[in-house]
């Protein structure tokens, strides 16, 4: 029913958003079917990163759907930059981290946990992404900030690119260790039965409908960035506002539901290397890839937050370690993520 419901959306969605476009309809409508369209594509990058992950395995399949996932949103961003917004993208960046350390575990932690009392995960990939996840908030977002109160912005700008080059080095070397070197080396004691499930697509097919959903999504996108100073205007949102939650949801929707989904079937390795393995794959790679790109632009792009964004993603990287730690979770765990994704939601629409 639900796949019905968003195959209806891409149908009605992507020919609206072209006849709208060029119709030049009102920047809110526009918006609105603009973001609609895009979860509704997400919907089908979702479905077909799943299939591919029952080939795969939970390791490969779970990066596949982070990465088509935040391809997402590194087109929105790319788009968002040309046109000078770098607020709203370093917020985007903000909202992702949130987003999926929060919003995604926790929902899947919360509905996974409503369904199976204890659901388990393998612990040792969690006490490595949390290394990593401290190493990428704690040293590569927090040091350009303290280190820029007392540079220059040419300074600071070149602090970034080395800080951005050392993030892409290490996040490529962690993808080494994890699907090379250490593969299966740190084996979950109740693996997930992934061979008895059939695919819903088969491997080309999958591929083709990743290959077009994200075509797609480019043309949706580049028009959405030009309807935020409009939306913003007549909503009375900043650009924090807009790219933390909106953006960062939109942008991230076929993470969402398919962290969700393999909650609910209780592949919880799935659903956590889908939620922390899409926050490393931001602040260790897209965001230091939208640092370098920037550089083709007039605006460019440093590697410096806002004090309550990195309050917000210190805040959330913490709580996400506490929680997950111990290889193990329950709905009231999801709570706690959901509660505090909500307390700072509301902070950043009052801000």
């Amino acid at each position: 029913m639900v796949n019905k419901i968003f195959f209806l959306m891409t149908v009605i969605g992507v020919p609206l958003s072209v006849v709208g476009t060029l119709m030049h309809w009102p920047s809110i409508m526009l918006f609105i079917i603009y973001c609609l369209t895009i979860i509704a594509l997400a919907s089908f990058m979702g479905r077909a990163t799943e299939s591919l992950a029952i080939v795969t395995g939970p390791r490969i399949g779970g990066l596949l759907n982070a990465t088509f996932g935040n391809a997402v949103e590194l087109i929105i961003s790319i788009f968002a930059l040309k046109a000078g917004l770098i607020g709203v993208v370093l917020a985007s960046l903000t909202g992702s981290v949130l987003g999926n350390l929060l919003l995604v575990a926790g929902l899947s932690f919360f509905i996974g946990g409503i369904k199976f009392k204890r659901q388990k995960f393998n612990v040792y990939d969690a006490r490595h992404n949390s290394g990593l996840l401290m190493f990428a908030v704690f040293v590569a977002f927090v040091i350009p900030e303290v280190f820029s109160m007392e540079m220059n912005d040419t300074k600071t700008i070149n602090l970034s690119i080395g800080i951005s080059v050392i993030l892409i080095a290490l996040y490529l070397a962690a993808l080494f260790f994890k699907l090379v070197t250490h593969r299966g080396v740190y084996q979950h004691n109740e693996r997930e039965e992934h061979h008895e499930e059939e695919p819903e697509w088969s491997k080309g097919k999958a591929i083709t409908i990743l290959a077009l959903a994200t075509v797609a999504v480019a043309y949706v996108s580049e028009n959405l960035v030009h309807t935020f100073e409009a939306v913003a205007h007549s909503f009375g949102w900043t650009e924090l506002f807009i790219g933390v939650i909106i953006v960062a949801i939109v942008g991230n929707a076929a993470e969402h539901a398919s962290a969700i989904i393999m909650a609910y079937k209780n592949k919880m390795d799935i659903a956590v290397e889908i939620a922390v393995g899409s926050t490393l794959q931001v602040a260790m790679f897209v965001a230091p890839v939208l640092m370098l790109v920037s550089l083709f632009f007039p605006t460019q792009m440093p590697l410096v937050f806002t004090l309550p964004e990195l309050v917000a993603m210190v805040s959330s990287v913490l709580l996400m370690i506490a929680i997950s730690n111990d290889g193990e979770t329950n709905w009231f765990e999801g709570l706690t993520l959901l509660g505090a994704y909500l307390i700072m939601g509301i902070g950043f629409y009052l801000l």
